[in-house]
């Protein structure tokens, strides 16, 4: 029996009928000409003018503005249009176009029934070549040398200062609330993964409801500082984003009872452009 609403976030209206095939809700981010059936980040209330630094956080915002309270569903849960939801863990080469609907979720089974919310499978920052970090950041391994013998030192916030600009999330941190402030500050700079692609499942609407308050007053906030930076290039266009991704990671480690499962990536505009 399905007890699940997937919610699968696309920018391109062909793939309206694939995703509607999954069985799942197709949710619409950007500015192209979308088609009925789709839910549009930029109807009702909304962010969409900020999709360019938010991403798909701007379906989120709308998803908690406007369907939240009136979602019916045991789980509600999201995805992307290239990375999806799986029992297992299957390699790329494995994901075809004509496979992917008999691999993806399609409900939660029994035996996560006591979870509160399913997150991805860890991604270990500290597990990438060393030569890619050394390309990106050789300055900040200068400042501590020890980081390239140390798996274990290069944490989070090493890894987000290298990736995504020196100091961006410790600035960031400084405006967020008293109440997880030095909690995401430690899970940061302690951590060597995270949970990503701000992709979750989660069985309560109250929790959801908490966490998108939270989320989004935070960010409003870097806003401030941000804005007066000159974002540009990929790593740092979306910046708040990239911000969200880590602090998902750590709000719902610390306020759910969580499970993890896999994430499979298969991009559909391989075969529907």
């Amino acid at each position: 029996m399905k007890n699940l609403k997937m919610f699968c976030t696309s920018l391109e209206p062909r793939h309206y009928e694939f995703i509607k095939e999954l069985g799942y809700i197709p949710a619409a981010v950007g500015e192209k000409n979308f088609q009925d059936g789709w839910l549009r980040d930029n109807s009702k209330e909304n962010i969409s003018k900020k999709n360019k630094n938010y991403a798909e956080l701007t379906f989120h915002y709308w998803f908690w503005k406007n369907y939240l309270k009136t979602c019916e569903s045991k789980w509600i849960g999201f995805c992307h249009y290239r990375k999806f939801w799986t029992n297992k863990n299957h390699k790329d080469l494995d994901i075809n176009i004509r496979n992917l609907s008999s691999l993806v979720l399609k409900s939660v089974p029994e035996d996560l029934e006591k979870y509160e919310v399913i997150l991805g499978e860890p991604f270990y920052v500290n597990q990438r070549k060393i030569m890619k970090f050394l390309k990106k950041g050789f300055r900040t391994i200068l400042e501590k040398p020890s980081r390239l013998f140390n798996p274990n030192e290069r944490t989070i916030k090493f890894h987000f200062d290298i990736m995504h600009g020196k100091n961006n999330l410790e600035k960031a941190i400084e405006f967020l609330d008293d109440e997880n402030k030095t909690d995401f500050r430690n899970y940061v700079n302690s951590k060597v993964y995270f949970h990503p692609f701000n992709m979750y499942i989660c069985r309560s609407k109250d929790m959801l409801n908490t966490y998108y308050k939270t989320l989004f007053a935070w960010l409003e906030k870097c806003e401030i500082y941000f804005s007066e930076k000159n974002l540009h290039g990929y790593d740092l266009t979306r910046i708040y984003a990239f911000l969200a991704e880590r602090f998902t990671s750590y709000w719902f480690t610390k306020n759910a009872k969580y499970k993890t499962m896999n994430i499979s990536f298969y991009d559909i505009r391989n075969d529907i452009n």
